[in-house]
Order: C-alpha cells, then structure tokens, then sequence
C-alpha cells in the first residue's frame, strides 16, 4: 500500500470529451435540468481534470429549437430576442454554479453553420440524405406549416395525451406528427391537417445493421439507456426528415427544395458537439486541438443528458457519426432519468417546483450542487423535496462536514503554535489515512463509471470517519496532559480533512478549494493523502455553510 504521506499518483493521461445536453434558449432553467445533465458532467469533468485527464467540456445554447418561436410567438418579439435574453441567462447559472466549461457557446456560430453544412454534404454524397414526400402538419386557420413542436395529441404507443409531435414524454418513443391521435395545433388549437410536402431525409435504414452491431458491442452503459437503444433498433428504424418548413434554422447548402425550409434542429443540434469542440481549437489557436478527442482511438467521449434526449444520442446521433465516418463514436450515454417534486416532472413553463434564480438567491452554490447530487436520478426517477434539501444542508454540511473543519481548526489555532512538536503515529492514526489511500481509489473508479451519487456518499462516509476519529482520540481532553499526542491527532485529522477536500471537490468545487487553500502541505497532491506542513499558520477560513431555519 502507498505511503500516505507520499499521495496517491494516477497514471493517467487520456483525452475525455465531456459533451452536455443543449438547453434551448426559450426559457429560465429549474433544478431538474442542472441535476439532470449540467452538474453530473460537471463532477465528471473536474474529477477527470483532478487525476491529469485532458478534458473538454463543450455545450451551448441551442437557438433554433421549435420552442424559441412558440415563445417569441407568445411574446410578440423575435426569435432571436428571445435566445439573447435567455442565452445571457444561462451565462449566469453556469458562473454562480461554478460550471465548468472549457467551451459554451450556441448553435448560430459561422463555425456551426460551417460544420453542419461539412456533415449534410458528407452524408449526401454518400446516398445516406436524400429527397421524400412526406406529410407535414399545417394549420389552415393560420395558414402556415407546423414543426413538429407545434403538434400535441394522444400518443399511440401508451395514450399519453399531450404528446408532441416528435416525442412522447411519458414513454419516450419518437414520433411523427401524422402519428397522433387527434392531433391538434398548439398556435390556436385547431385541429391539424395534413399535406405533402418535400424534405430532406436521414436514411437510418441504410445504417440500422451497422447502428446495431455498434449497440452491441457497448459495455457499461446503463440499462434504461441500451436497452431502449437496442430495443428502438430491433423494432426497425425508419427514415427521418432532417429538413422542415421553417423560417427560422440553418439554411439548407443546396437549393433542390426551393424557398421556406430550413435543416431541422434536431439533426444539427447534436453536431453542436462537434462544431463546439473545433470552435474551441479555433480559439485556442491551433484548430487541429479538437482532433485529439475526435479523431483519436484512444480518446473517451461521454454524453450527459437526460433521458427524453436517449432517442438522439443512443441512436441518431451514433448514426451520424457512423455515416460520416471517422469520428469517434460515443463511449457512454450517461443519461439521468428525472427529479419529480411532489411526484412530478420538475417544469418551469408549468409550475412544478421554485426557479433556479430563487434558488440561487437562497442557496450557497456549493450547498445547492450537493443536495443535488445526493438524488441524482441516475437508474430511476428521483424525489427532491426542499425539506430534505434543508435537512441535508443543516445535518450533512452544517453539522458533519462545516463543524468538523471549524472545530480542528480552532483546537490547533487555540492550542498550538503552529503544531510544533508532536508525537508519532500510532496505529489508529495510520489506519485512518491508510483508509483514505482505499476511498481514492474506490471513488475515483465510482466517477469513472459514472456513480456518482454512489460516489458523493463514499465521501460523506469519509467525513463521518474524522469525526469518529475525533471522537475516540478525544484531543481536547489529553491536550493538558499529553500535548503531543494531542498534537498528532489534530495533525492526522488536518490530513484527513485535506484529503475530504480533495474528495468532495468535484462536487463541491468552491468550499472545497478554500479548505485546501487553508491548510499549508509540504506536497501538493488533489487526488491523494498530503503532508501537512508544520510551523506555519492555518489559512483564515469563514464558516463553509449557513443553517436554515
């Protein structure tokens, strides 16, 4: 076993490419998207950053999803009033939740319209795009095309009755309009007609063999995810229009469908992670960098989202991929099932649960991400109630972890110059950090397979461990008697709560880093046990956490 006073050394250097569901742009954020997608790939990525991994987190804004224009309908403005208000709003949910992005940008970048115009033309030289007649919703009251958004009616797999046109919420399955029952136009509610039209589409039939064998060979992924995946395929894909009547979009790079269509957002939103990543090697100046995460066999990407998005990133998108050719396909589909408050779908636009601003008025950042990431919906669909959020902040942070920090740091601070002399170890002492070397490795290999729920609680066990300790040891009793020993104690418990910090930083990035900036080390490892420096001054630190009433 390694010495504890050495740390903990990971021999890694991997390319990790952190992909991240894109919101649209058409409304405020709740906490069932951040818990959903946004902070488990953040604590991902800083986990990954911590042991040397060259990460690259990208997402953005996208801005041409239907719902923008139903907003900008609404409200009488333009679509893009709409995704300059709502993008600037995003902005700063990632700041004050300490997001940690290497590139967030939107889907209405000239390195976007560049990419996804690179892969339409891939795919249509290859005979995998080609032009069909389909029927498309239209409202003759409004007298205008529908996209698909703007369709809501029963769903015919499981009766679900406000279906939208593209995808049932209830049991996910993707749909075409013309597929509803009693389908209806969400402009007006007039009932939906239907007529031919002319539209690009995305031959997944040509690819369902090779989109299958890929299924197959994945390993590790959660069941709820492959299952569906493989389940869609086995139930036969279907051709799927990636262009719609519509006057806000990217424009299409040929001209064989005349005026008033544009690609649809679906087939180039999940091409964001592709442009987002060269957009990011532009700016880094050397526009080949994207390449090491894309193009490199050796290279892991990994896609957060949730699990109404399974249907685009388990199949289409790795169907994209696979018909592009020579592009990294994804190494896990990570996606979150949802945080319900009181036994529903937490929803802004319909009033289930508090906005995320109120909340970020409340909360310390750190403390919201951790009442999140203790229910993180990661096999099934997660309860969250404000009580047990309070609970947790007041019980967990407050009282276990805050406490424990505050009251070592005054025991020394109170009791000691500079912990000077102090005794040798004593096998209680080694045990516990001993215990640290195993929770690196455990942790670590739970963040890797994306536990992190798991994970966070492993690190809570550690805190209750200090305190144990403290509690046994007992220093402020032998401290009149046995100074040294006292001082040894106070000594392993500064490395013990180094090592905390360390453990609970990519969840609790902030109060985690003022912990470790506090406590002066003769090494300076963040993912291992260090040596605490003796004969010199404890950092100032303020109280970590506030209690709620």
């Amino acid at each position: 076993m390694n010495d504890p006073k050495k740390g903990y050394s990971y021999c890694m250097s991997k390319n990790i490419l952190v992909s991240v569901a894109w919101p649209y742009a058409s409304g405020s954020r709740h906490l069932g998207h951040i818990g959903g997608a946004y902070l488990p790939a953040d604590i991902f990525a800083r986990y990954h950053r911590t042991v040397g991994n060259k990460v690259l987190m990208v997402s953005g804004s996208d801005v041409h999803g239907t719902p923008i224009t139903v907003r900008a309908d609404a409200e009488g403005v333009q679509p893009i009033d709409i995704v300059n208000k709502y993008h600037a709003e995003f902005l700063g949910y990632w700041e004050k939740l300490g997001i940690s992005w290497d590139n967030y940008t939107t889907t209405m970048t000239d390195t976007h319209i560049e990419v996804v115009h690179d892969v339409f033309n891939n795919l249509l030289e290859k005979g995998l795009i080609d032009k069909q007649k389909s029927l498309q919703a239209y409202d003759a009251g409004e007298d205008r095309f529908l996209p698909d958004r703007y369709v809501e009616g029963v769903c015919p797999h499981c009766e679900y009755k406000e279906a939208r046109g593209d995808q049932c919420d209830k049991c996910s399955k993707t749909l075409d309009p013309e597929e509803l029952i009693n389908p209806i136009s969400k402009l007006s509610g007039n009932k939906a007609e239907f007529k031919e039209t002319e539209h690009f589409f995305l031959k997944l039939t040509s690819l369902e063999n090779e989109l299958g064998n890929w299924l197959d060979q994945q390993e590790g992924w959660r069941p709820h995810v492959i299952n569906w995946a493989k389940s869609f395929v086995k139930d036969g894909l279907q051709d799927r229009a990636i262009t719609r009547d519509l006057d806000w979009g990217i424009k299409i790079p040929v001209d064989d469908l005349g005026p008033g269509k544009k690609i649809y957002v679906w087939f180039e939103a999940v091409i964001g992670y592709l442009s987002a990543s060269k957009e990011w090697a532009s700016l880094q100046g050397d526009s080949d960098s994207w390449k090491e995460w894309w193009e490199n066999p050796e290279a892991e990407s990994y896609y957060f989202i949730g699990k109404d998005n399974v249907p685009f990133h388990a199949v289409i998108w790795p169907s994209i991929l696979l018909g592009y050719k020579g592009l990294n396909l994804p190494t896990n589909v990570p996606a979150n099932q949802y945080i319900l408050i009181k036994g529903e779908k937490a929803s802004a636009s319909r009033g289930v649960g508090k906005s995320l601003d109120d909340y970020l008025d409340e909360w310390n950042p750190d403390a919201l991400r951790y009442a999140l990431a203790s229910v993180l919906p990661e096999q099934a669909d997660s309860e969250i109630s404000e009580q047990e959020m309070i609970r947790r902040n007041n019980e967990e942070l407050v009282a276990a972890w805050g406490n424990l920090v505050q009251r070592v740091f005054a025991q020394i601070n109170n009791n000691f110059d500079k912990l000077g002399e102090i005794s040798d170890s004593e096998e209680i002492d080694t045990k516990l950090l001993f215990g640290f070397e195993e929770a690196y490795k455990n942790i670590g290999n739970l963040i890797e397979k994306v536990e992190l729920k798991s994970a966070l609680q492993e690190s809570m066990r550690c805190v209750s461990q200090v305190n144990a300790y403290l509690n046994e040891t007992e220093p402020w009793k032998i401290i009149k008697d046995d100074t040294k020993r006292a001082g040894r104690v106070l000594y392993t418990s500064l490395q013990a709560i180094d090592s905390c910090a360390n453990l609970l930083y990519p969840f609790m990035p902030t109060t985690s880093e003022n912990v470790r900036n506090a406590i002066p080390k003769t090494t300076e490892c963040k993912w291992g046990v260090n040596e605490i420096k003796r004969g010199v001054e404890l950092g100032q630190l303020e109280l970590l956490f506030k209690k709620f009433d």
